[in-house]
C-alpha cells in the first residue's frame, strides 16, 4: 500500500482525490491546508487526518508520496521539503514558476532516489494517445505545421478567488496557468523546438499577468508551431484543441480539452479506422479529471514496479523553459534559442 497525502485542498485538489481513492494500491493518509475549513472538509469527506501546518504535516504524518496541490510558484519549494524528509512528490502543473527553484528540486530527488512527477494528464486523453501513436507510425511523413489554441473564458471573479491568481510569482500568465497542458502537448507530439518568438498582453483583467498570448515555434525537426491562448474568450468557453499536418494527412483534437477529434484524415486509410475513430471521439466526455485516475496508476506502476514515468521531473523541467523562453520572448521582442537560452531565476 502506497501511503499519500496531499497539500492544498483547493480546486484541483478534487481531482487528485478522486483518482487517489480509485487506485487500490493508495492509501490518502492526511491533507494539509493553512485554510482550516478546507482542510476539515476535506479530511472529514475522506476520514483521513487534517493538518494546517506543512512542516507538522511532514514530520507527523505517515506518507509514501505527498501530493503538492498550492499555487505554481510554491511548488519546487514545498517539493523540496517534501523530498528532503525523504517521500517522492508529485506536483500540480506547472511544477513551478521559477526554473532555478525546480531544477535544483529535479537534481536533489534524482542524486536521492526519489521519484518526482508532475502531472500533465491529457496526455492521457484517448484521442491525444492516438494522435501520438499514428506520429510514431509516420502516418503523417514530414510534419510542416502545428498550433494548439486555448480559447477559454475566466471571469474578475475568477481571478479575485484568492490572491496568487495572476500574479507573476505564483501563478505565471495565462500560458503557464490555463496552457500548459496544451503547450506540454504540443512539444510532445511534435517533438523539441528550437527557437520561438512571442507576444503577451493583458486585455480585459486587472492581473499582474497576461490573460492573453500568441508565440510562433520553429521545431528542431524543421516544423513550424503556433500557440493562440486567452482567457478573455466570450461569452463562453470555445476550445482547447491541438492540431498538426503533415504531407500525408492532417488531424485536429479539439473540444473543450483535446479531447474530440474534429479532423482525422490520412491519405492511407487503414481497415476499420474511420469505426475506430468514432469510438475515440470525444473520449472522455467529461474531460476535466479523466486523465488524473490515469495519472495516478502510472504514479502507481512507477513506484511498485519500476515502470516508465509519463512525465517525471525531466520532463516537467523541459516545459517550464520553453515556457519561461516564451515569456521572455514577449517581454524582450527578440527570437529565443532554446539550447542557449538560461532562464534569469
Amino acid at each position: 500500500m502506497i501511503k499519500i497525502g496531499i497539500v492544498g485542498c483547493g480546486r484541483i485538489s478534487k481531482k487528485h482525490l478522486e483518482a487517489i481513492t480509485q487506485v487500490k494500491e493508495f492509501q490518502l493518509t492526511a491533507v494539509c491546508d493553512i485554510e482550516h475549513a478546507k482542510a476539515d472538509e476535506v479530511a472529514q469527506k475522506y476520514k483521513v487526518q487534517p493538518y494546517y501546518d506543512y512542516e507538522e504535516f511532514l514530520n507527523k504524518a505517515d506518507l509514501d508520496i505527498v501530493d503538492v496541490c498550492t499555487p505554481s510558484g510554491l511548488h519546487p519549494e514545498m517539493g523540496m521539503q517534501a523530498a528532503k524528509k525523504g517521500y517522492h512528490v508529485i506536483l500540480e502543473k506547472p511544477m513551478g514558476v521559477q526554473y532555478k527553484k525546480a531544477e535544483d528540486l529535479v537534481n536533489y530527488c534524482e542524486q536521492k532516489n526519489l521519484k518526482l512527477f508532475v502531472v500533465k494528464q491529457n496526455r492521457f486523453n484517448a484521442p491525444i494517445l492516438k494522435l501520438k501513436e499514428a506520429i510514431k507510425a509516420d502516418r503523417f511523413g514530414k510534419l510542416i505545421t502545428s498550433n494548439t489554441t486555448v480559447r477559454w473564458k475566466r471571469t474578475q471573479d475568477y481571478y479575485d478567488m484568492a490572491d496568487w491568481r495572476g500574479t507573476w510569482e505564483y501563478d505565471g500568465g495565462v500560458l503557464m496557468n490555463q496552457a500548459s497542458h496544451h503547450v506540454d502537448l504540443l512539444q510532445w507530439l511534435v517533438g523539441d523546438v528550437k527557437n520561438v518568438f512571442a507576444k503577451a498582453k493583458t486585455y480585459l483583467h486587472n492581473v499582474e499577468t497576461d490573460d492573453t498570448a500568441i508565440a510562433l515555434l520553429e521545431f528542431k525537426n524543421g516544423a513550424l508551431g503556433t500557440i493562440e491562448a486567452t482567457t478573455c474568450t466570450s461569452p463562453v468557453d470555445l476550445e482547447g484543441s491541438v492540431t498538426i499536418l503533415g504531407e500525408k494527412g492532417t488531424v485536429k483534437v479539439g473540444g473543450f480539452a483535446v479531447n474530440r477529434f474534429d479532423i482525422w484524415k490520412f491519405e492511407d486509410s487503414l481497415p476499420n479506422e474511420e469505426e475506430e475513430v468514432k469510438q475515440l471521439d470525444q473520449n472522455p466526455p467529461n474531460v476535466y479529471g479523466f486523465g488524473h485516475i490515469k495519472y495516478f496508476q502510472n504514479v502507481k506502476d512507477v513506484i511498485l514496479n519500476n515502470a516508465q514515468p509519463m512525465t517525471d521531473g525531466k520532463s516537467g523541467l523541459k516545459i517550464l523553459k520553453l515556457l519561461l523562453a516564451i515569456y521572455e520572448s514577449a517581454k524582450t521582442q527578440k527570437e529565443i534559442l532554446l539550447d542557449t537560452f538560461i532562464p534569469k531565476k
